[in-house]
């Protein structure tokens, strides 16, 4: 618990410092809430850098602490601006913490529902030793894996550095909407900010321990916020000094970065596309390029610093374009069990497995769909009201996410789909709660000075908020959390072919261990995936010192103490039969390692 909440904590601070630090440079002198956002971002990049550059993880660890030094310093001399947001922090941190509260243990997040997080386990051991292995070599983003790897590096266990990390995510994720929420009352900043932080294909993810995308999801929202906030003016803070002005936009670029070292560069494409119909939709409504010649010099600026900042990731960019992912007739399902709905990303979703049909869980179909038709209700008059207003980020990005959510309908996967509709959720609850927001000063020459809305939107949005919440928690109490301890040795013989052969006609191989780590810890998911690639099958004994009951026809036994392998024992010639008692397990059986 401890390595956990520490890693978190360092995270939060160093992000807070290089955000604020990157505003300072803007000409920006007051805190912003966008801080934690832009500076995480540019954490995964520079983390990376650093350890890149040298080969040293005390690189990493290095940059964490001088810039969580930094943000120490920013939080004594923006304490009271600080205030405000503090318990928003507080609870985010609590909710993001539930799997572990109602698990009792601190572990691995959802091991039996996406193993995944063992490849980024590997990968970041192999960066810890210096070492190499697939997703090193093949291009795939690493900026969270180093950011984790610093952190490993003052004695956190990698899990536990990957589990502060994932809570930080969720922390930044709500602190983010109260760029927009100053002028709003302090129930509805704290119910809002939650409700974004924690929109319900995010909390899907942050149980499964999928942190790439829940990161991914936070850095298109803070662009979108950024994109609006420089829209108004308001970027730059009450007061800010002119002659950095050309530097206004260098938030954009910093959050573009540390997209792309953490969803390589897919991830540009929700922004360039957002920051694209923006600008188009900008300039219908002004019917003028006056505004947007006026941003030329700032988006030169920041193009340039991105370009500049992920210069020395072309190769790697270039190497990733060929990774499996891409491939439509590659990964398909994921650890999915259908397509999943598009209407999740509306918030509503009574169920505690994103991946359940309507009226696979709890719930009949009809509440799935009544549900669905109340965020789509939202959402419409959320839409409309920014439109109103002249708020035409939000929905612009938005839109961008609509488009890039039917582009692996066409050419992709169902799995690519999933990330897709996960990404944009926070955005779309955001862009559904925006009527609960005062309107800017600037409306004050619309058709409705007031901003008021009509008055069937306060219930209409009071029951969207309920049931968004409720489906919300409904996951995040539901997500399993898998083994306290994690190593790479059951990787290294599955890889070393001691096990023998392997495919469908391949050996079988029995892995041992003891009860409280297969079951009690859900290790049992985690070793099958572990030893993918053959015929695999796991027991453990059911009482201390009682012997373990074997399958016919198993070739060898592995003994297996977390996280180290005792021994591997070959089955005596005369009672070994021929292959078939335990499963073949594929490499891309994600969805359910145990069949």
């Amino acid at each position: 618990m401890a390595g956990t909440y520490l890693s978190a904590l360092l995270v939060l601070l160093a992000a807070a410092g290089l955000g604020q630090g990157l505003f300072f440079l803007c000409g920006r002198r007051e805190w912003s809430w966008l801080a934690p956002s832009i500076g995480l971002a540019a954490l995964c990049a520079t983390a990376w850098g650093a350890l890149n550059l040298t080969g040293e993880p005390a690189a990493a660890l290095g940059l964490i602490a001088v810039a969580a030094a930094g943000g120490l310093a920013v939080l004594v001399d923006q304490r009271r601006s600080l205030v405000g947001g503090a318990a928003a922090a507080a609870l985010a941190l609590l909710l993001a913490s539930l799997p572990f509260i109602v698990e009792q243990r601190f572990g691995i997040l959802g091991t039996s529902l996406n193993p995944d997080m063992s490849q980024h386990l590997f990968a970041a051991d192999r960066l810890l030793s210096g070492g190499s292995e697939r997703l090193i070599e093949e291009g795939y983003p690493l900026g969270p894996h180093a950011v984790a790897v610093g952190l490993a590096e003052l004695r956190p266990s990698l899990v536990e550095a990957f589990g502060g990390l994932t809570l930080a995510i969720a922390v930044c994720a709500t602190l983010a909407p109260l760029a927009l929420l100053e002028r709003a009352r302090a129930l509805t900043r704290l119910g809002v900010a939650l409700l974004v932080g924690f929109a319900y294909m995010a909390s899907s993810y942050l149980i499964q321990g999928a942190f790439k995308e829940t990161l991914q999801a936070l850095l298109v929202l803070a662009f979108a916020i950024v994109l609006r906030e420089l829209a108004a003016g308001t970027l730059g803070g009450r007061a800010p000094e002119r002659r950095w002005g050309v530097l206004r936009a260098v938030p954009l670029a910093a959050l573009a970065a540390g997209s792309v070292y953490a969803y390589s560069f897919p991830g540009l494409a929700w922004l360039i596309g957002g920051a694209g119909i923006w600008a188009l939709a900008e300039l219908a409504a002004s019917r003028s390029l006056a505004p947007l010649r006026a941003a030329v010099p700032a988006a030169l600026v920041a193009i340039g610093a991105l370009l500049v900042a992920t210069l020395p990731e072309a190769g790697r960019i270039a190497d990733f374009a060929s990774f499996e992912t891409f491939d439509p007739d590659g990964a398909g399902l994921g650890n999915l069990f259908n397509p999943i709905s598009p209407l999740e990303a509306l918030g509503i979703w009574p169920s505690g497995d994103f991946r359940l049909d309507p009226g696979a869980g709890f719930a009949p179909a009809a509440v799935f769909w009544l549900g669905s038709a109340l965020g789509a209700a939202a959402l419409s008059v959320g839409l409309v009201v920014a439109i109103r207003r002249r708020e035409l980020a939000l929905p612009a990005v938005l839109a961008a996410g609509v488009l890039l959510y039917l582009y692996p309908l066409v050419a992709g996967t169902p799995y690519q789909e999933a990330k897709a509709i996960a990404v944009v959720a926070p955005l779309a609850m955001l862009c559904a709660l925006r009527p609960l927001l005062p309107p800017e000063p600037e409306v004050a020459d619309l058709p409705d000075p007031s901003g008021r809305s009509p008055r069937w939107v306060p219930a209409l949005l009071a029951l969207f908020t309920l049931a968004a919440a409720g489906s919300s928690v409904l996951a995040l109490v539901n997500g399993p959390v898998g083994p306290v301890d994690w190593g790479p040795e059951l990787i290294e013989l599955r890889a070393s072919g001691e096990l023998g052969p392997g495919g469908e006609d391949g050996d079988d191989t029995l892995i041992v261990g003891s009860r409280d780590y297969m079951v009690g810890e859900r290790g049992e998911d985690l070793v099958l995936w572990e030893l993918r690639g053959g015929r695999v099958c796991a027991a453990w004994p059911e009482t201390e010192g009682a012997s373990v009951p074997a399958p016919d026809g198993v070739d060898r036994f592995v003994f297996f103490e977390a996280p180290e392998v005792i021994s591997v024992v070959e089955a005596p010639a005369e009672t070994s039969r021929a292959p078939g008692s335990c499963p073949y397990i594929s490499d891309g059986a994600r969805a359910d390692p145990a069949e």
